[in-house]
């Protein structure tokens, strides 16, 4: 069961959306090597041109950690500025309910 999450806002550079979700399809191949990372979704707002949002979910904080220092954390740092127009918020969440 998840105990852990993390929420990651972004916004796209104008004319970069293309560029980003390529990018986080990338990510995704990253993360499913992550045997720590239960669940892994990139999202695209709507009604929001350039708006996207990652959510992952964790057993323990050792795994949260751990995609977080590991190669997609790595490469969002270093993409986030040719990628972005503002830095990406991170938010560390703790699970209270699921299904």
């Amino acid at each position: 069961m998840a105990k852990f999450a993390l929420l990651v806002e972004l916004k796209a550079k104008p004319g970069k959306e293309s560029e980003v979700e390529a990018f986080l399809e990338k990510e995704a191949t990253l993360v499913r090597k992550e045997p720590g990372t239960l669940s892994w979704h990139a999202t695209k707002v709507e009604g929001e041109p350039g708006v996207y949002r990652v959510f992952d979910t964790f057993d323990d904080e050792a795994a949260r950690e751990a995609h977080l220092n590991g190669e997609a954390g790595q490469e969002l740092v270093e993409k986030a500025e040719e990628l972005f127009s503002v830095a990406p918020n991170v938010y560390r969440l703790q699970v209270v309910a699921q299904k």
